[in-house]
């Protein structure tokens, strides 16, 4: 396998795909995994490592769940600490979201209200993830459907706070800043702008898909599926992000619906050829000045 500048677009690994790539080997700058996947699965644990033999890996974890009220479940932490260390991935990072309940796993990340109480909760967690974990956490803004009245600061405000407060950085998801923008309101494009840009060390790219809104007649709710090619208006705040962030690490998510291997490789390609793009006319708008 060719190594590639880990900054070019990488793709989601996930357990279908993944006797093809520790077979194939085929060209791609990095994979994306869900350390859960793995935990329980010797077989398929033995394929990821022979893979990070050759290919960089990032781990995406989605049972941590740094928002949850009840603390960090730190058997689950030390598990994901033993094939954290195994694999040495060059970035590590989940989701502003909680999951887990009383000691029960939901297979869906909530929201958070936006307010003090919750920012020092997650400080505190993220704090002791990066502790329990060796390394540093990159923390993902969500997919948002829903608001709490008793939100005290919008999320891109929550985000900058924490990045202040915590010293973490961010995981910037494109896709879910343009499907929130429409759900909940705001300006997709100012929320990029407003967050810190020396703080983002990776961003992703998935699809959606768009659902009638029960709640609002007449109106479509956009739902992060991550089951489809990426929407137009999605490459078109990639490349604002990488105007403004310059480029970093992306990944394209395919979770659901999963095509052949070759379909997902090729929207890296696309991703690759769009950040390129972005970064010319940066340049050439610097030169004009």
């Amino acid at each position: 396998m060719r190594r590639r500048d880990p900054r070019s677009a990488g793709v989601g690994l996930r357990l279908p795909h993944l006797a093809e790539v520790a077979a194939t080997r085929p060209l791609a700058a990095w994979f994306e995994v869900h350390p859960e996947n793995f935990l329980a699965n010797p077989h398929a644990f033995e394929l990821l490592q022979d893979i990070a033999r050759d290919c960089p890996i990032s781990v995406h974890t989605v049972g941590v769940s740094i928002g949850s009220a009840g603390g960090i479940d730190r058997t689950h932490l030390r598990r994901v600490r033993k094939l954290v260390d195994s694999l040495d991935p060059f970035l590590l990072s989940g989701h502003l979201a909680w999951s887990t309940h009383a000691g029960e796993y939901l297979n869906d990340l909530l929201p958070l209200p936006y307010d003090e109480e919750t920012l020092q909760l997650v400080i505190r967690h993220v704090d002791e993830v990066q502790q329990g974990l060796g390394r540093a956490y990159l923390v993902e803004n969500p997919s948002s459907y829903v608001g709490f009245a008793s939100s005290t600061m919008t999320e891109v405000e929550f985000l900058c706070e924490l990045v202040h407060r915590s010293g973490c950085r961010l995981l910037c998801d494109v896709s879910n800043i343009l499907l929130s923008g429409h759900n909940m309101g705001f300006d997709a494009y100012a929320y990029i702008d407003a967050l810190p840009a020396h703080a983002i060390g990776e961003v992703h790219l998935g699809g959606f898909a768009a659902e009638d809104d029960e709640g609002n007649s007449g109106g479509t709710l956009l739902v992060d599926t991550h089951s489809t090619t990426i929407a137009e208006p999605v490459w078109h705040l990639y490349a604002h992000a990488v105007r403004r962030f310059g480029l970093q690490p992306t990944l394209i998510e395919w979770d659901n619906e999963l095509p052949a291997l070759a379909t997902i490789l090729e929207e890296a390609v696309m991703a690759d050829h769009m950040a390129a793009y972005a970064l010319e006319r940066r340049r050439q708008h610097a030169s004009a000045c």
